[in-house]
């Protein structure tokens, strides 16, 4: 392969992993979080004043297949291609931790107001999920998309005039 075409395909990897795992995210926080491990997840509905929850174990579940994958991929040559999927899996994480905990749950203290129509809905939707305090009932499991049901009010409004 040459080397142009090996640059796209790994390319490929990274970010087709990385859009591949927002659905694993939804369907492992609808079916998972929600499901057999709310015991974990459910720390993270209640309010509290401490920088851990039981449900930040999630992350290290999530992290070592990312990290087996690019120990593998580094380690035997013949499958190189893990490293890239292992590098997809990272970034997300990685995007995770910046939307998800900083700039929505505000867990590092940043100045910041959403002016981005993406971001304000994306924030509504967990803002909307996070309404339901038990296991069942709840809506809007991404993490880094939501339907445009999730639009805010006066971004619908802009729309339609």
């Amino acid at each position: 392969m040459s080397e142009v075409l090996t640059i796209l395909f790994y390319t490929f990897l990274i970010v087709g992993t990385f859009f591949f795992m927002e659905g694993v995210a939804w369907f492992t926080h609808k079916y998972i979080m929600h499901g057999f491990l709310w015991t974990w997840h459910k720390s993270h509905h209640k309010v509290h004043n401490h920088k851990l929850e039981r449900n930040d174990l999630f992350a290290v579940v999530f992290s070592v297949p990312s990290a087996a994958l690019i120990m593998a991929g580094i380690e035997f040559p013949e499958v190189r291609w893990l490293l890239f999927v292992g590098i997809g899996v990272a970034c997300y994480g990685v995007f995770y931790v910046l939307f998800h905990d900083i700039l929505v749950h505000r867990r590092v203290k940043l100045k910041f107001k959403a002016k981005n129509s993406y971001l304000k809905r994306m924030m509504r939707a967990h803002y909307i999920h996070h309404e339901v305090h038990t296991k069942e009932g709840a809506e809007a499991f991404g993490f880094l998309y939501a339907p445009k049901k999730y639009e805010p009010k006066e971004e619908k409004s802009k729309l339609k005039a």
